[in-house]
């Protein structure tokens, strides 16, 4: 499994196979290489243990590939694939020390790639998302995967709610509850930060 640093393609802006067409592997991991690395990242595997996450999706992928009948979004069967491989990691690596992603181990990879706006841009860019990832850390797994799924990925609720394999209602309050949350954890960090300026 390569690692996506090197490569440009983003999958929001790729065109996806459609329904009726032959799926080709290759093309559907160009494609989507991507967003699966961001998003495994951001639901809180260990740099570590990056590469192995994405393997085990790309490889029920290629498994089940012949099922998509296009009636979601490959976007969205990818990220149902993920969640399903994501629910493993987390039981296997449950109330381990040091397993979820710290502040210092973030998808730096794919975000330093940004070269055109100078270094100094792209140093804030990575501070950014390690403040991201410690505030997403701070969420249990249910209220961290309709999070990213809303805020980061711009998905409907009626997409998450299939991802996730429960009514809009519930996505809704789960949705919610997180902004919440992630409102607390993010005003506690900006007190701490202007604590540590005074």
């Amino acid at each position: 499994m390569r690692s996506p640093a090197g490569n440009t393609r983003e999958a929001a802006g790729s065109p996806s196979p459609t329904a009726g067409s032959a799926l080709d592997f290759d093309a559907v991991y160009e494609d989507q290489l991507q967003f699966v690395w961001r998003t495994v990242r951001r639901m809180g595997v260990r740099g570590a243990d990056t590469d192995d996450v994405v393997q085990d999706v790309f490889v029920i992928v290629h498994r089940r590939l012949a099922e998509f009948e296009g009636r979601a979004q490959l976007k969205t069967w990818v990220f149902k694939i993920l969640l399903h491989v994501m629910k493993h990691y987390w039981r296997t690596h449950q109330r381990k020390p040091g397993d979820r992603a710290g502040e210092n181990e973030t998808e730096i990879q794919s975000l330093i790639e940004d070269r055109a706006n100078g270094p100094a841009a792209s140093l804030e860019r990575v501070e950014a998302v390690r403040v991201l990832d410690r505030l997403l850390a701070a969420l249990d797994e249910d209220k961290r995967a309709v999070f990213v799924l809303a805020e980061i990925e711009q998905m409907t609720a009626a997409e998450i709610a299939e991802i996730v394999e429960a009514n809009v209602n519930t996505v809704a309050s789960r949705l919610r509850a997180a902004r919440q949350e992630f409102e607390k954890a993010l005003a506690r960090f900006r007190a701490h930060e202007l604590r540590r300026q005074l």
